[in-house]
């Protein structure tokens, strides 16, 4: 699993706006639920796909606009994917899945 730092907020606009499909990982390292679920995601994730970690501690205000962009209210640790600019899925804690993003981004793709 390759990690992508997410570390601004016009590096979040730009990705709305440039990548296709990719996954934002929002992570408190001050807390265990949160380091679980990193250490799950990384044993577990093989989509090729970008992933970015947004370091909550540091970047408050990136996931602040995220909330706010995506209308997805702000959890940590929290995982959401985007496509063509829209989040299409989300989760928190210990319901993140590997599983479920595949199934949503298959179901998606079927809707083209």
């Amino acid at each position: 699993m390759k990690w992508e730092t997410l570390d601004s907020e016009q590096q979040f606009l730009n990705l709305l706006e440039t990548e296709s499909v990719f996954a934002v990982f929002k992570h408190s390292t001050r807390c265990a639920v949160s380091s679980m679920a990193k250490n799950r995601l990384e044993r577990e994730w093989d989509l090729d796909l970008p992933i970015y970690y947004l370091d909550l501690v540091r970047y408050r205000s990136v996931s602040n606009l995220i909330a706010e962009r995506s209308h997805v209210i702000h959890e940590s640790p929290q995982l959401i994917v985007y496509k063509n600019g829209k989040q299409i899925y989300n989760s928190s804690h210990s319901t993140i899945s590997v599983t479920d993003v595949k199934e949503e981004l298959h179901e998606h793709a079927a809707k083209k």
